[in-house]
């Protein structure tokens, strides 16, 4: 704790210094998951990236103090050896704990413990003037019966450091089990697959549910029950049930194994250990990483190449290939939050209008405005189904290559903006977001809320969250690339290399997290 004190001792210097000047700041995590383009190095950078310690597990109380760089992997290695764990981890183990509270975080959990700072009690922030505050989560486990600042921490979740920079999260931990029982359902409908991941978030014995449209024929809804017990004998000869891992170099991708599972079969089920079907997705960055074939057209996709290229293939070194490269100047990575009433058609959309698959289906609790979080309104006319349509919402993941021209790119984005608006959604914000400034305020209910908070907290000398997340059109649609990152495969070598200089692949080698058998 000394340590850390002393490394928010010089932040705060740091903070207030550039406060006193009038300069608006940037912060340096040290790592990125957004696809947004770099900040101008014009603008003044903080660099929190040292604030990355788990300070503290305390089993009795079910918490752990940790800082905002602690990634999802570290956090779970220190809470698992107490037969804790995260009641929501977002499923890239690079994902930090600040990246979860002050972006937004939600995964195969969240339909029924949120948001990831809905499972965190307190944070601690350095405001824009260098003062250090608590701020309370109002209405979360363990909260305090007189919550301290409340409004400052639900503006500042998901409000991307707009607000102050956030430099220590005490999270709240739930028991552990060994394995995650999984169970993949073969759907084939859109409909069929919306109406199953809306029976299996009423079920409850589910953990986990979430769910892959590999075509409109062909879906896998995903439900995951917590257990100490592996599978019995008559599931073994019955329905071939075994412990199945995802993260060794021969270890199948999650998604082609589920593919794979529900072929022929309607249902199938395997036992996963815990930390293995938390960062199941890691391996192939969910099916981004076949993209990566797809541009290295001379490499076959098959077994023995992704273990021959396993370093390169988790979501770390792809991360780093994807800035590297350029491309990520046109590969669309969005996540939309829709109405269950209306995901069939938004798929119908994707499917014509972009010809993206696989796509990935997430349920959350909606949370209502005001909220950074992307919240859903089912548009007049529309049918809601079910009670739940009220408090409960479905993430559409859709990656995939993009146009390659750059002004096409962003007017396809801008087309995908507009029938999610159409439609009840929202985008996440960790993309690229191109809303012109009305339309952006207007999505969230007009900017006072978060202006009074801004004023309050003495704020308004750093970025809007608009600011942050706003990509240019006009400057985006006529941006000339490198010319060697514009020559395949020269921009895909280069990032490569970015890749590798940053060694993270050694992360992943030496992850503790990893199932090492009986």
């Amino acid at each position: 704790m000394e340590r850390h004190k002393a490394a928010l001792s010089a932040l705060t210097s740091t903070i207030r210094a550039l406060h006193q000047r009038g300069l608006p700041y940037r912060i340096n995590h040290g790592s990125t998951n957004s696809t947004r383009p770099r900040p101008s190095a014009s603008v003044p950078t903080v660099d929190i990236s040292g604030l990355n310690n788990v300070l503290s597990v305390d089993p009795s109380r079910r918490i752990a103090l940790v800082e905002p760089n602690v990634p999802m992997d570290r956090l779970v290695e220190a809470t698992l050896p107490h037969g804790l764990v995260p009641p929501v981890v977002m499923e890239f183990p690079g994902i930090t704990a600040g990246g979860g509270f002050a972006g937004t975080a939600g995964e195969s959990s969240s339909f029924r413990h949120g948001f990831f700072d809905d499972t965190v009690r307190k944070v601690e922030m350095v405001m824009a003037d260098g003062e250090v505050v608590e701020a309370a989560n109002p209405s979360g486990p363990g909260a305090a019966q007189e919550a301290t600042q409340g409004d400052l921490f639900r503006g500042a979740a998901g409000a991307v450091g707009t607000l102050g920079v956030t430099t220590l999260l005490e999270v709240s931990l739930m028991p552990a089990r060994r394995f995650v029982r999984t169970r993949y359902q073969r759907t084939r409908s859109v409909a069929e697959a919306v109406d199953a991941i809306r029976s299996a978030v009423r079920d409850d014995k589910n953990d986990y549910v979430d769910g892959i449209l590999f075509s409109k024929d062909h879906g896998v809804v995903v439900t995951g029950e917590l257990t100490d017990d592996g599978p019995s004998p008559e599931e073994k000869q019955e329905a071939g049930a075994k412990v199945q891992t995802f993260s060794g170099p021969w270890d199948p991708w999650f998604y082609l194994h589920a593919r794979d599972k529900t072929a022929s079969a309607t249902t199938a089920v395997d036992y996963v250990p815990l930390a293995e079907y938390l960062f199941r997705y890691d391996r192939g960055g969910f099916w981004v990483g076949a993209a990566a074939f797809e541009y290295f057209s001379f490499v076959p996709f098959n077994r023995f190449t992704r273990w021959f290229l396993d370093d390169f293939l988790h979501t770390r070194m792809m991360y780093r290939a994807l800035h590297g490269s350029g491309e990520s100047a046109r590969f669309v990575v969005q996540d939309v939050a829709m109405p269950f009433a209306t995901t069939e058609r938004f798929v119908d959309y994707t499917a014509s209008s972009l010809g993206i698959w696989p796509l990935w289906l997430c349920p959350l609790r909606r949370r209502a405005p005001p909220t950074f979080h992307p919240f859903t309104t089912v548009p007049d006319g529309v049918d809601k189904q079910m009670p739940e349509d009220e408090d409960m919402m479905l993430n559409v993941g859709v990656w995939g290559w993009g146009p390659s021209d750059p002004a096409e790119f962003v007017a396809k984005n801008r087309e995908l903006e507009a029938k999610v608006r159409e439609l009840g959604g929202m985008k996440w914000l960790y993309a690229h977001t191109y809303y012109p400034e009305d339309e952006f305020w207007g999505m969230y209910g007009g900017r006072g809320w978060y202006d009074a908070l801004r004023e309050k907290y003495r704020a308004t000398t750093l970025p809007s969250v608009w600011d942050k997340v706003h990509v240019d059109p006009e400057a985006a649609g006529a941006k000339k690339r490198h010319w060697l990152k514009k020559v395949r495969p020269l921009g895909g070598f280069y990032g490569i290399y970015k890749s590798i200089q940053s060694k993270d692949y050694l992360l992943h080698r030496h992850a503790q997290w990893k199932w090492k058998g009986e």
